[in-house]
């Protein structure tokens, strides 16, 4: 599974540091590449010994979508327009 490199995303609650400590998050609907992870909450949560990964991808027009896993070395998740996206998708 491939990891969440960077989280630019700091109020998300799984963000500590710029790091995303969730075991595993998922990316996206059919059109929009969202960390459907997300969420803000005031207490910080995760696993702090773990950096989060990808677990799913439901974004089937990014080039590194293969059968709905995410196949890219790392990600890049950061705000786009008020939203927590994935910013390595790249469109087939």
């Amino acid at each position: 599974m491939p990891v969440v490199t960077i989280c630019q995303v700091g109020e998300c609650a799984y963000n500590q540091e710029g790091a995303c400590h969730a075991l595993a998050i998922t990316v996206g609907d059919a059109t929009h590449a969202v960390c459907d992870t997300y969420f803000s909450h005031p207490q910080k949560g995760g696993d702090a010994a773990s950096t989060g990964r990808v677990g799913a991808c439901k974004v089937s027009g990014c080039r590194h979508n293969v059968d709905l896993e995410c196949q890219a070395p790392g990600i890049t998740v950061g705000s786009v327009w008020a939203t927590a996206d994935c910013l390595t998708y790249t469109a087939r």
